[in-house]
């Protein structure tokens, strides 16, 4: 076989990329953009409706993407650097235009930290791809940490409590909180093992025609809640196995 020259212009198909999920991820990248937009023109309750806009899109992408047997590298690549702006980039500054300006230095380097904290996430996540058990994420995941910060911001202005005592100290611990949830080694349920081809129990019909009836009546404090749930079983999960007694050893013949 004769060696490729390096100088030689990959043709075009070569250069082509799957139109269809790449869509979804630059909606999703999108909806991060307009939610800086939003926030620095002071709309913080849009800015956070926006994140989880782009969560939705996100989450999206990669199932087309399987769905129509068009995954690439291209794709992984452009959708971890949509990831980075919706759930790194957008949440730390909605967070430090909306409260954290006022606690001077400490409110932009808490920022900071989490928007570090999300690269960090997210580059750990690309080189454990096959590595990692699929039933567990090793660290909060990004969207779930953008979730709790944004979710934060959309309660607040929905349900009108902006007088809340502490407001600019509350939003620093969510922030700090979800920054360092997302690089530490602690495991989270991915959710993978759900198959919605499974049988379930009758039953289950009915609790999820509940839950899409808490959904429809309070959207911010349903996933505001679910949210702060999630982040919280992990270290839950932590606490219980480490509390576990070990099986016992088999008695020796």
């Amino acid at each position: 076989m004769l060696p490729i020259d390096p100088t030689t212009k990959p043709s075009l198909r070569r250069q082509s990329i799957y139109l269809l999920p790449n869509l979804f991820t630059l909606a999703a990248l999108f909806s991060g953009f307009y939610a800086i937009v939003q926030a620095m023109n002071t709309h913080f309750e849009v800015a956070a409706v926006a994140v989880f806009i782009a969560m939705v899109l996100d989450s999206l992408d990669g199932r087309v993407a399987r769905m129509t047997h068009s995954q690439s590298a291209f794709g992984a690549e452009f959708d971890s650097l949509s990831d980075m702006v919706s759930f790194g980039v957008a949440p730390a500054l909605i967070a430090y235009e909306w409260m954290l300006r006022g606690l001077g230095k400490l409110g932009w380097m808490v920022a900071f930290i989490y928007c570090a904290c999300a690269a960090l996430r997210l580059a750990r996540f690309n080189t454990m791809i096959g590595v990692a058990d699929k039933r567990w994420f090793t660290g909060l995941p990004s969207p779930a940490a953008a979730a709790l910060v944004a979710g934060l911001v959309w309660i607040i202005h929905a349900y009108d409590y902006t007088a809340t005592p502490n407001l600019d100290w509350i939003t620093l611990g969510f922030t700090a909180f979800a920054g360092v949830s997302m690089v530490v080694n602690t495991r989270f349920w991915s959710f993978k093992e759900l198959h919605i081809r499974r049988k379930v129990p009758f039953f289950s019909l009915f609790g999820i025609v509940l839950v899409l009836l808490l959904f429809v009546a309070e959207p911010p404090m349903v996933l505001f809640g679910f949210f702060v749930c999630y982040s919280l079983s992990g270290y839950a999960l932590a606490i219980h196995r480490k509390l576990k007694p070990a099986p016992a050893a088999p008695p020796a013949p």
